[in-house]
């Protein structure tokens, strides 16, 4: 796909219903599809629609082995309210010993340095390994999540994974896709009810503060606002008519 294709895609999407988005993207690249998904109300939503509507889109998610329990349940629930699975990536096992040898169970938290290591090993690598052969990269990433990512637009092409970066849910805001998991019956996260609206690793997520942004219980002891796990870093830029691709 050539950057004016992809700007193109980007101006239809933009007009499009959900579920025509996620048909249009599955028509318009030829080779494999993978969404990647955290469990969260927007990755719940996409998959109820990849499943519902039959697309030939991969779907999978990362165990980090360090996951809450209420997600475990949730992964399990949503692969019997549909019927289909949902593949699971683990790190590799030298990796996450090597990294316990050096920092600890809970190194994590002696820098971010130590932090991102962590993420890496549990989350980035992981990532390549769902990712291989892949053409295009299905994502929940909306702009309103946070400031970080208010750049977030319909697609782009990233350079660290080859590959082009779809976000189907750009321009959507959480009450949106409440309102929509609430109307199809789609099973989410019982945290979400409990102030976690965006759910990683356990000993790294807490419950927002009123007034804090959606990612604000994410890895909140770093000063850092930019606070990512390393799978989302570049910023998408806008195109000459307005829109993100």
């Amino acid at each position: 796909m050539t950057e004016a294709s992809a700007n193109q895609l980007a101006l239809a999407l933009g007009d499009l219903p959900l579920a025509s988005r996620l048909k249009r993207i599955r028509q318009t690249f030829e080779g494999k599809l993978v969404f990647t998904t955290s469990l969260g109300l927007e990755d719940q939503v996409l998959t109820h629609l990849i499943f519902t509507e039959g697309l030939d889109i991969e779907v999978a998610t990362l165990d980090t082995g360090r996951l809450f329990p209420e997600t475990y349940a949730l992964w399990s629930d949503t692969e019997m309210h549909y019927g289909r699975r949902v593949r699971g990536f683990a790190p590799d096992r030298i990796a996450i010993e090597r990294l316990l040898d050096d920092q600890g169970i809970n190194g994590f938290r002696l820098s971010p340095d130590a932090r991102k290591a962590c993420c890496h090993v549990r989350k980035v690598e992981p990532l390549q390994r769902v990712l291989a052969g892949a053409e295009g990269w299905l994502t929940g990433l909306r702009a309103s999540q946070s400031a970080f990512r208010q750049g977030t637009g319909a697609l782009r092409f990233d350079p660290e994974f080859g590959l082009w970066k779809i976000n189907p849910l750009f321009d959507q805001t959480r009450e949106d896709l409440a309102e929509l998991a609430a109307r199809w019956s789609i099973p989410v996260n019982p945290l979400h009810a409990a102030g976690f609206l965006s759910i990683g690793c356990q000993p790294c997520t807490r419950a927002i503060l009123p007034g804090e942004d959606e990612r604000a219980g994410r890895w909140w002891w770093e000063a850092d606002a930019s606070r990512e796990c390393g799978l989302h870093l570049a910023r998408a830029k806008p195109d000459p008519e307005g829109r993100r691709a």
